[in-house]
């Protein structure tokens, strides 16, 4: 069998400071969102598994880990930003807005921060962006900055 291997994802050169993108995909948590991800991280605080406790501390219910909402941003931001590959660098400066319950809906838009070439690795640049995720309402509920190593394009 004759494998056709397709190249994909945005190279350094194809990013431009300022330039914005909007995510195209969303992701609706559901009521076992919270549960699954608490049991599998060992996130004990009964805010995500116990809906009386939650209210009673003020939330309209049981909440989505906020590291899940993070994760799923970050996640919902790859395919434009970083699926041509390079090692994953870091993040930075993350903050958290409004909790996130089931049945809301949650979208990412990117920046791009900066760039520039790297001299211990040519070929390749490191690219930094600044992505916020909001609910369907437009509620801000993650904003983070990240970074990784960007192939340039073979001259």
């Amino acid at each position: 069998m004759n494998m056709i291997r397709k190249e994909r994802g945005l190279l350094y050169e194809d990013f431009e400071i300022g330039q914005v993108f909007d995510h195209h995909w969303g992701r609706t948590f559901n009521a076992s969102d919270a549960s699954t991800f608490g049991n599998m991280f060992l996130q004990m605080n009964p805010i995500f598994f116990n809906r009386p406790y939650a209210e009673a501390l003020g939330y309209d219910d049981i909440l989505i880990p906020p590291m899940f909402v993070f994760a799923t941003v970050l996640g919902l931001s790859v395919e434009d930003l970083s699926e041509a590959g390079g090692p994953f660098l870091g993040v930075d400066d993350v903050a958290f807005g409004l909790p996130v319950y089931a049945g809301d809906t949650v979208y990412a838009r990117s920046t791009v921060l900066s760039q520039r070439l790297t001299e211990s690795r040519p070929g390749w640049g490191i690219t930094e962006w600044h992505t916020i995720g909001t609910t369907q309402r437009g509620d801000e509920v993650v904003d983070f900055k990240r970074r990784n190593l960007s192939k340039c394009r073979a001259k």
